[in-house]
């Protein structure tokens, strides 16, 4: 069965409420990509709502797979623009083997290439990098990394978010250089697992020096925080860390549980916080739990007659193709950081 059905004309094409359903994707999360990266419906008849044509959702399709596997969302938008959502694009493949470059199994240096620009940065932070930038911060990260040079993996991760912000450093440069570090690992018979372990490490601390500490946050009693909760099972916390560090930069109130909260646990945080949004992580689709999100969804309090409940944004490509009716589901941090700070009404 295709992506259309009888439902619609294929002529007619499909409202952005239709391709979230089909996709398992957010309607915000497609207008983001839309806004961001061009990744939309191309024919927008004036004065009728926006149709998606069957290109328009292979596209799409492909930047969803894409961001699922952890290509950077910036690079998978170019790579679904261009049709190239099977192998990826040239630039992610060449990134790709950076760690290769750092231990001198790599490739040669691919021709010089213009500076186009990478995504800009936001709100949190100071610049937008051109791909040449990012890719000079990605390989000098894994060769600090390769060498375990704490000292140099520190002082990159610090300049680079000194540079470009939290959200550009973490989806431009943290994640890509972890990806590579992590498939690294898994070809060559466990080695370089003392580099993955280290760069997660300095990684981890740099996010928390940026986050304010609890005690200094003018915080009020309402609304409520936002919860950061990874799903049982799951230990994956450096996404939760990023996101934090940004909120805490924007003076957002949020709360950190870590790693693999309890179902009990992160039920009775939400009762007694009564959350503006609770934000679940899973890095598995194994660990990924629909129930417990619903539950959490369900959860309500205030006096009645103005009762309330949280917004849930599921974080992670362990949702991805899971059915999430009525929660949110960003594809990277920028998107989520967006729809948080919508929440209390900051731009």
């Amino acid at each position: 069965m295709g992506l259309f059905r009888d439902e619609t004309p294929v002529d007619a094409g499909l409202t952005t409420g239709a391709v979230a359903r089909r996709l398992g994707v957010s309607p915000t999360t497609l207008r983001s990509w839309d806004r961001r990266y061009g990744i939309g419906p191309a024919v927008r008849p004036d004065g009728r709502h926006r149709r998606w044509t069957p290109q328009d959702v292979a596209m799409v399709e492909t930047m969803c797979r894409l961001t699922s596997a952890g290509v950077p969302t910036a690079e998978a938008a170019r790579a679904a623009k261009k049709g190239a959502g099977e192998g990826g694009p040239d630039d992610w493949e060449e990134d790709g083997d950076l760690l290769g470059e750092a231990v001198g199994g790599g490739r040669a240096p691919a021709p010089a290439r213009p500076q186009t620009p990478a995504p800009a940065a936001s709100a949190a932070g100071a610049a937008a990098p051109t791909v040449a930038d990012v890719r000079q911060e990605r390989r000098g990260l894994a060769r600090a990394a390769v060498r375990l040079d704490a000292p140099a993996v520190e002082e990159r991760l610090a300049g680079v978010v000194e540079r470009y912000g939290v959200t550009v450093a973490w989806q431009e440069v943290m994640v890509p250089t972890l990806h590579a570090v992590g498939r690294k690992w898994e070809s060559s018979g466990d080695r370089y697992v003392e580099v993955e372990h280290l760069l997660s490490w300095h990684v981890s601390t740099v996010l928390r020096r940026c986050a304010a500490p609890a005690g200094s946050r003018h915080e009020t009693a309402a609304p409520g925080p936002v919860v950061l909760a990874c799903v049982p099972g799951e230990q994956h916390t450096l996404p939760l860390e990023a996101l934090n560090a940004v909120l805490s930069q924007l003076g957002l109130p949020s709360r950190m549980f870590g790693a693999a909260v309890p179902a009990e646990a992160l039920a009775a945080a939400v009762d007694r916080l009564g959350p503006t949004a609770v934000v679940l992580w899973a890095q598995a689709r194994s660990t990924a739990s629909v129930p417990l999100a619903r539950h959490v969804a369900a959860a309500r309090w205030g006096v009645k007659g103005a009762r309330r409940q949280p917004v849930v944004v599921l974080g992670g490509p362990g949702w991805y193709g899971r059915p999430a009716e009525g929660m949110v589901r960003p594809s990277a941090l920028g998107e989520a950081v967006d729809v948080l700070a919508d929440l209390y009404g900051r731009a």
